[in-house]
């Protein structure tokens, strides 16, 4: 059904955002140190497009014009990464001035369009130097990270005041390095479980460093979605119940409850594992939620073949086989569109968790779609954001919602295939054209604050 009525009316003080990530829209790749996705990039059979991000969308050099489509969108805020090659080439070390020097411009433009500036500092472009030494294998890595978040801080902290340490560690540590199909490749499978822990320690040692150099508003974003089983039966609910532990539980419980899921801290590295969840639930302002789509799961499959899911090839060893949803459209991508299945998410959460869950805020959601007049991602941002202010009637605390993406990108493994924004990028020209879902959210923004303004 197309959009129609205005969306609800949210909180006066609900942050709206748009969402964008270096690796996929900065390009200048000659201009900073390289990083794991440019190695994985240069392997023919990679990125299904044979492309590259050594160009994408050239944000670094036309940041500017990128600020004003933000400003002219309305929104509060500004999700961006910072490339942690682009300020340490070598992951440590060293810092280059025009790595930084590029940060504190954006900020600057932000801060003088009236936009939040809420970077995140590891959006999965790992320095290739440290990759080299092990990369999030080693236990170094996450001292490493906490050192450049330092770096980071101190240049733009004093306008950037809402900051995120990671960007979706489970598809880090899935798809990158237990089953290879995004950088830095990696086939350990169950051996990856240590990329995990990593990641997390990561996470606790940066909100330390954050908070040392007086940044007071830190969360992280993870994603998650809700895990439904194929059946009834016991071994398709054991499957799915395996599943939603690897891709929900896995990074929400450490960090909100201190511990993992039963069975899983036995199998982290490290001498005292107790010792590091207390790092890793090192208490946040928030908890950033990028939500797509429910997955619905059960046992293995009898055939002994690779399956193709949502893109992805899965080997037939796992102990799950996720299974298509029937009876939703999907996006180009192939992903099904399940709106309700967001206030599911939300209200599970607060159930799971209880008083010890932080503010939520989603800091994805979004679709992909070709086309300039979208009226499928219209319909897709108007179903969601309705399923969201259910979750809000039914008090769940959700502070702001960060639509992915403000621009089309470099899709990871899909290259240039699959287009998120809400801006159109001509991959030749690098010009942007705003699609109708931009003029539908900007009008939909302008009539919240309508309704809000007091009233002569």
């Amino acid at each position: 059904m197309a959009a129609s009525a205005a969306i609800p009316q949210f909180p006066h003080d609900f942050l709206w955002g748009v969402s964008t990530s270096a690796h996929q829209i900065e390009g200048a790749v000659d201009e900073r140190g390289a990083s794991v996705w440019d190695a994985f990039t240069a392997v023919p059979g990679h990125v299904k497009d044979g492309t590259t991000a050594a160009v994408a969308c050239d944000h670094y050099h036309r940041y500017r014009e990128d600020v004003a489509l933000i400003r002219e969108l309305g929104v509060d805020a500004y999700r961006f990464s910072v490339s942690w090659p682009r300020v340490l080439p070598g992951g440590t070390g060293e810092v280059s001035a025009a790595g930084l020097d590029f940060y504190d411009r954006l900020v600057d433009e932000l801060c003088a369009a009236g936009v939040r500036p809420v970077p995140t500092l590891f959006h999965w472009d790992t320095p290739l130097a440290l990759a080299e030494q092990g990369g999030w294998l080693r236990r170094d890595t996450a001292e490493r990270f906490a050192e450049y978040a330092a770096v980071v801080a101190a240049r733009i902290g004093d306008r950037a005041k809402k900051w995120i340490t990671l960007n979706e560690p489970a598809e880090h540590t899935l798809l990158g390095h237990a089953l290879g199909q995004h950088a830095p490749g990696e086939q350990l499978m169950f051996d990856a479980l240590p990329v995990a822990h990593h990641q997390l320690l990561a996470h606790g040692l940066a909100v330390r460093a954050l908070r040392a150099a007086g940044v007071t508003d830190i969360g992280i974003a993870n994603s998650h979605g809700p895990t439904w089983p194929a059946s009834s039966s016991a071994e398709d609910t054991e499957a799915a119940d395996f599943y939603d532990v690897l891709l929900n539980r896995l990074f929400a419980d450490p960090l909100i409850l201190g511990r993992y899921p039963d069975g899983i801290g036995e199998l982290m590295p490290g001498d005292d594992i107790e010792a590091d969840l207390k790092v890793i639930a090192e208490p946040v302002d928030w908890y950033g939620i990028n939500f797509y789509q429910p997955t619905k799961v059960g046992a293995p499959l009898p055939a002994a073949a690779a399956t193709e899911f949502s893109g992805l090839t899965l080997p037939p060893e796992l102990p799950f086989a996720p299974r298509e949803l029937d009876g939703y459209p999907v996006t180009d991508f192939g992903w099904p569109v399940v709106p309700e299945s967001l206030t599911e998410l939300l209200t599970g959460f607060r159930d799971r968790y209880g008083d010890r869950l932080p503010p939520l805020v989603i800091t994805e959601n979004g679709c992909s779609y070709e086309g300039i007049d979208d009226q499928r991602r219209i319909d897709y941002l108007d179903g969601h954001l309705r399923a969201l202010h259910r979750a809000l009637e039914a008090g769940v605390d959700v502070r702001g919602y960060f639509v992915w993406s403000l621009l089309d990108n470099f899709e990871w493994a899909e290259g240039y295939k699959q287009r998120f924004g809400l801006v159109h990028v001509d991959y030749t020209t690098l010009a942007r054209t705003p699609k109708a879902s931009y003029a539908w959210l900007r009008e939909a923004l302008r009539a919240q604050r309508a309704h809000q303004a007091p009233q002569a």
